[in-house]
This record gives structure tokens, sequence and C-alpha cells, in this order.
């Protein structure tokens, strides 16, 4: 159905409608990205780097229009997104410095040997090449960096991939303004036509991925809503890559000696309710040892949180129905705040706190598997140490999980060693929530967290997903590409 923007602090509908695009219309704006691969993988580093810079300074230039706009229909607020959107330019020149350093290809040159087999060999040549162009679906709770012009698209081009995006319906005006800013600028410093498209609606997403001129789709949001694109992807004619993030519930251990830090209950709460809880890193499920007075400490510390805004009417009706589900799970008690409380305007909620012991989430692993998104949040307390490494090893593929804890405390050490296994970055100490954008970040884990453990979606090793190794054997100079001639 056609997109309209919602003010998610009142549920009022504003602006104009933006129409779904037709199978038809997709398929041409596949087509014209697969026009436009050939120039824009041969690129040279330097002018695709500046192509790439250019559309960065488009949209810093632009922040006075799309900060407010973005507020409208996120309900995020001014401060957050004025520093979303200077992540999102941030790692845009980040992988222009990453294309200019070129590293990203993965050069090797192996020339001839006359030696006899096995040491011998002909002159062997390898290197990185663009797959083509990648589709990317746009995120709800991050609407620039994890949007049209996010991590996705901005590695994604940086590899020398045309992208065609699927804008998300929660913030179409937003999308939009952004992908006409970037298409711009990119054109204007010399890009290729169609380098840069864009698609609205449902079935359009649906169309985008069977389309065969697309290698490879990006994706962040729902489980179900990912798995179901994956599942397409896969089963083309020509399976193609499908790089889905898809959720996690983060876990953060706390051992007996961290439980006595004083600033603990506030740190997790602002962890925890940080964007409304709407972060894929939110630290859904705190594990702390029994005995403490941290539950007391906490729930007495919620009491005063406001509501929160939650993105759009989807992700309300989905938090009421997992936080009454998960208040429905046997040996689980609601400690704070109201699941499915409707006495909020718009798409707000309170946040709402569990309880449970540790051997009730080993007898029933819900907990683990049920990922509340919002503000909402599971203490489980331990009974002993045998307990919480018999917990760290039931919890499925996390993108994150955290141990609070001291250097030489038996405990914690063989809590990050079993985390480690099981997730995609562990942190010691601080809390999930804030995903540096560095060359070192892995954002990705073993599934369900995503379809795909090996990559990340944020640094720049995120380029990998889109490339692929080509060797050129015993080819003469004149032929090879330029950067093999070495």
């Amino acid at each position: 159905m056609p997109s309209q923007s919602v003010d998610p602090r009142t549920g009022v509908a504003f602006g104009p409608v933006i129409a779904d695009d037709t199978a038809g219309e997709v398929r041409d704006a596949c087509s014209r990205a697969y026009a436009a691969s050939a120039a824009w993988g041969s690129t040279s580093k330097p002018a695709r780097a500046t192509m790439l810079r250019a559309a960065a300074d488009a949209l810093d230039a632009a922040s006075d229009e799309l900060i407010p706009l973005a507020d409208q229909e996120s309900g995020l607020g001014i401060p957050r997104l004025t520093g979303e959107l200077a992540r999102t330019t941030f790692q845009i020149r980040m992988f222009a410095d990453a294309v200019e350093d070129g590293s990203f290809q993965e050069i090797i040159i192996d020339p001839f040997d006359d030696r006899p087999v096995p040491a011998g060999h002909p002159d062997l040549r390898r290197m990185l090449v663009p797959l083509g162009p990648v589709a990317v679906f746009g995120a709800s709770n991050f609407p620039f960096a994890f949007s049209v012009a996010g991590g996705d698209t901005a590695s994604a081009l940086a590899a020398g991939c045309p992208v065609v995006v699927k804008a998300h319906p929660a913030h179409p005006q937003l999308s939009a303004a952004v992908h006409a800013i970037v298409a711009a600028a990119l054109v204007s410093a010399g890009a290729p036509d169609g380098v840069f498209e864009m698609v609205h609606g449902f079935e359009a997403g649906q169309t985008l991925v069977s389309d065969p001129s697309i290698k490879a789709v990006a994706f962040t949001g729902s489980g179900p809503g990912g798995r179901a694109l994956f599942d397409m992807a896969v089963s083309r004619p020509a399976p193609i890559p499908f790089y889905g993030e898809l959720g996690s519930v983060n876990p953060v251990f706390v051992t007996p000696q961290a439980a006595l830090r004083e600033t603990l209950p506030k740190d997790y709460l602002d962890s925890l309710l940080l964007g409304g809880g709407q972060f894929c890193t939110n630290p859904s499920v705190l594990l702390i040892p029994a005995g403490t007075d941290l539950v007391e400490r906490i729930t007495a510390e919620v009491a005063d949180r406001p509501a929160a805004v939650l993105l759009h009417a989807g992700v309300k009706d989905l938090f009421v129905r997992r936080s009454t589900q998960l208040a429905g799970i046997a040996g689980i008690d609601v400690i704070a705040g109201q699941p499915g409380a409707g006495d909020d305007p718009g798409f707000q909620h309170h946040a709402v706190l569990f309880h449970t012991s540790g051997a009730a989430v080993l007898a029933d692993r819900a907990v683990f598997e049920i990922e509340c998104f919002g503000p909402a949040g599971v203490i489980v307390e331990y009974a002993d140490d045998a307990e919480a490494i018999a917990l760290a090893e039931a919890i499925d593929g996390c993108l994150a999980s955290t141990v609070h804890g001291a250097e030489g405390e038996p405990l914690a050490a063989e809590l990050v060693c079993r985390l480690a296994a099981n997730s995609g970055r562990v942190i010691w100490n601080g809390w999930p929530t804030g995903v540096a954008v560095t060359a070192a970040q892995h954002h990705g884990g073993p599934h369900p967290s995503t379809t795909n453990a090996l990559h990340t979606s944020v640094g720049t090793t995120a380029m990998r997903r889109f490339l692929r190794p080509v060797a050129f054997q015993s080819m003469p100079t004149a032929l090879l590409p330029a950067d093999l001639r070495g």
C-alpha cells in the first residue's frame, strides 16, 4: 500500500502520499543500475572516492532540511538525529578513504616460477572485483545511518556496485529527500546515471530481490521479514548472497564483584532505553548474581523514566505482542510497567521490566528467543557460577554480548570465552549500544542475529560483502586490470 508519513508522537498522518512502485518500475530501476555497473566498477579509486565525498558533503549541506524531517517521521529527537547524520556522512567519507587506500581489493601477485611442481607455477594475479548491482533495504530505527545513504549503501558504492534502495515506509519523505540529494551529488561529480536508484513498496521489495540484475542484498529489519527475503534470494535460478541483520537479545552478564557498582542500574537503563529501546544492540537480557539488591535498585530507577516514542504503528503493535508473550512465560514476573498499556498517546509506551531465575530460563529458553524490540528488558538472576556459564552456553547467536566483571575473576574470564563462541562482538565493562564506526568494528554475528556470520555491516570490511575474487593466469600485461600490472 502507498506510504504516508505519520508523527509517532501523536499517530497523526501528514504530508504527501508516496505511491508504491510497480513491478515494471522496479525492473526499470534495476536495469538502469545494471547499465551503470561497468562504468561505476571501473571508475578509478581516486575518482570514486571523490564522488563519495561529494555525496557526504551534499548531505551535510542539507542538514537543516533533513534533520527536522527525520524527527517528524521518527520522533527520535533533534539531538539524536543530528549525531546520526554526522555519523552517516563520516562513514561515507571513511569508505572513500578506504577506496583510495586500495587494500579492500586484496591484491595478490604471485609471479611465474619455473621450478618443478609443486613449487613451480604459472603467473597468477588475484584481486576482488565488484559483484554488480546491490539491493539495500532501509531500516526504520536509524533513518540516516542504516537507511537510504547508510552503511550498506556506502559500502556497496565504495566496492564499485550500483545500489537500488528499498525505502522504508516509516520515513518515506526523508527517504525521497536523501535519495534525491545523494543521486544528484554522485552524478554531478561524474558518476554514471543509474548508479543510485530507489523504489517504494512491500511488493517492490520482493520484485527487487528476485530481479536477475541484482547480485546481492543487504537488509536490516525483522527476523521473519528478513528470513522470507533470504529464502527468495537463495531460491532464485541463480542464487545470490543475502546479508540480513535480523535482531539479537545481546545479553549482559554481571559478575558478583561488578554487581556492587553504584552506577550499574542507571547505566543499564540508559543503554536499555536509548532510542526508545529500538536498537539492534539493545541489552534485552541482564544476567545478575542472586542475592543482591540490583533488582530493587533498577526498579526504583526506571520509575522516573518517561515513555519511549516507538517508530511506527508496526513497532508498537509488535512490542505489545512480544511483551505480552514474555509476561506469559512460566516463572517470569512483571516488575515495572505494564505490557500492552494503552494510555500513552501515539506510538508511545513506558518501559516494561521482567524478572526471572536462571533455572527458569534453562528450563524454557524462550527468554533468549524473543526479541522484544522497544523499551523492555528481562533481568535473570543466576544462582552460581556454573549456572551463569550454562546460561551463556544456552544463548543463540548474538550481535553483541557483554561482561561486567573484574580482571582476575575466574567467572568473568570464562564468560568472555563462552560468549565469543556465539557473538559478533564481546564487550568488557561497557554496554552494547553505540557501535563505533571504525575499521576494526564487527557488527554481525551467528544466526539468528544475521544470515551470514562471516561479514559485518559496520566498518570498512563491510565492503567485502559486495566483492568476489578473480585470478588471472599467465595473462599478458596489456590485458590485465590496471591494478594488477605491478
